[in-house]
């Protein structure tokens, strides 16, 4: 017993350090785009076509979120999120010659009637769409595989550590890219080449290194936690009935993933717009811009996720919805500190507000996913997840076009004034579920 113990022990953490690479390696080809954003603009793509690229991508891939969680929910998680991680490597190599697709090298002149820069923008965007849409296999395997190896008691500080390779992913690429890439060489292609290749490898690796479920490695499954794969017709239609009950008839995931949009509007207006806002309504070269990004994914977010789900088992008994509603809080106070201070002003009275959005900011980012998890049970949990993708990514819509609209239009300031309430808006949604219960069974919803 105890043999079987350590070794369960030892492949929990194994599985958790997996997927959390497996993770990070996904958006370190997915937020490399923000680094490139200045760059691409530099050859004559509009912030509003920039933001175009991030509402339709961001859009896709909140649909593409939940059609793949289904996709994962009946088949092997390890083989989604392997495959999708080497379809989305492809894409950014190709991404990085695209304008030789669509120029021939060549710079943007008139061609045989057409606008050679608006080929290359109708290039560049069905490329990011295509990406947006293989990225949206990367959550869903984590999301459906960490309940299983995981017993509820622990399970939303284990999804908070699991969290930690978003902010590893991103403030890794914002490293390679800001501090070394674009200072060294300049060159937008690298931005997408070099990412690619560390993703190629690392999904070769992935597809040897995960495991479905303890089961996989000779180990008893952790008590009701066994992992479920659909394969007759039979089991389709109960699975269809059971998501059908407790996720889409579920207003607990309804008030979850409206909170989800909120959220994702602050996260994704530092993520994808972070150096460029940071350059210019703050006045930062972009080595100190990328700091703070850095600062607000590595030191800010990590810590923010740790705390968040500390506090959500040893405080709210496991009550993630609860810590969120605090999270809320802090994330329009320090956004409305960040807005205040004054351009001239040093550097680290704008890092430390900064750090403090990105603290707030993923707690509830990561546990309002737990909390979907918690209110649909284990088994539809990617289906779940994938209804907080959909609307999360919906607000793209405001993150995306309608910042870089804002920001051409009418400066940054109307781009805060919008993140300040987002965040107050998103913490009084899911305050409406305060009384909500830790976890759901299937019992409790039929």
């Amino acid at each position: 017993m105890t043999k079987t113990k350590r070794s369960l022990g030892w492949w929990q953490w194994e599985t958790l350090l997996v997927t959390m690479g497996g993770y990070a390696l996904y958006y370190i080809i997915r937020k490399n785009f923000s680094l490139a954003m200045p760059l691409l603009g530099g050859i004559g793509i509009s912030k509003v076509q920039l933001g175009a690229f991030l509402t339709a991508g961001g859009m896709l891939y909140g649909i593409a979120r939940f059609t793949n969680g289904i996709i994962t929910d009946r088949n092997s998680a390890r083989k989604v999120m392997s495959f999708g991680l080497f379809v989305c490597a492809i894409v950014n190599i190709v991404f990085g010659v695209s304008d030789f697709i669509a120029l021939g090298g060549a710079a943007p002149t008139v061609a045989k009637g057409v606008s050679a820069a608006s080929a290359l923008v109708w290039t560049m965007g069905i490329l990011y769409i295509i990406n947006s849409y293989f990225q949206g296999m990367g959550v869903g395997p984590c999301v459906k595989t960490l309940p299983i190896w995981f017993p509820p008691n622990q399970l939303a500080t284990k999804q908070a550590i699991w969290n930690l390779s978003h902010s590893i992913g991103a403030g890794g690429v914002f490293a390679l890219l800001g501090w070394w890439i674009i200072p060294h060489f300049n060159a937008w292609r690298l931005c997408f080449l070099v990412p690619a290749g560390i993703a190629m490898a690392g999904s070769v690796g992935l597809l040897f290194a995960m495991k479905d479920s303890p089961e996989d490695v000779g180990l008893p499954p952790i008590p009701g936690r066994k992992v479920s794969v659909v394969r007759t017709k039979e089991e389709s239609a109960a699975y269809k009935a059971f998501v059908r009950d407790h996720v889409l008839k579920n207003p607990y995931i309804w008030i979850l993933a409206i909170s989800n949009f909120f959220v994702n509007t602050v996260r994704f207006a530092a993520l994808d717009w972070g150096p460029t806002l940071l350059m210019e309504s703050k006045g930062l070269t972009l080595a100190a811009a990328t700091t703070l990004c850095f600062t607000f994914e590595i030191i800010g977010g990590n810590l923010g996720m740790i705390a968040a789900g500390w506090a959500s088992d040893h405080i709210f008994g496991s009550r993630t919805h609860r810590t969120c509603v605090f999270c809320f809080l802090g994330i329009a106070l320090a956004v409305a500190g960040f807005w205040a201070v004054p351009t001239s002003a040093p550097l680290v009275a704008k890092l430390i507000p900064f750090a403090m959005i990105g603290f707030f900011v993923y707690g509830p980012q990561a546990l309002l996913g737990i909390s979907s998890t918690q209110q649909a049970t284990p088994r539809a949990a990617a289906a779940a997840g994938g209804i907080l993708g959909i609307l999360g990514y919906l607000s793209t819509i405001v993150s995306g076009v309608g910042f870089g609209w804002m920001a051409q239009n009418w400066g940054w300031n109307a781009a805060y004034a919008t993140i300040l309430v987002a965040a107050i808006a998103g913490g009084l949604v899911v305050l409406m579920m305060w009384k909500a219960p830790a976890e759901q069974t299937s019992e409790t919803r039929g």
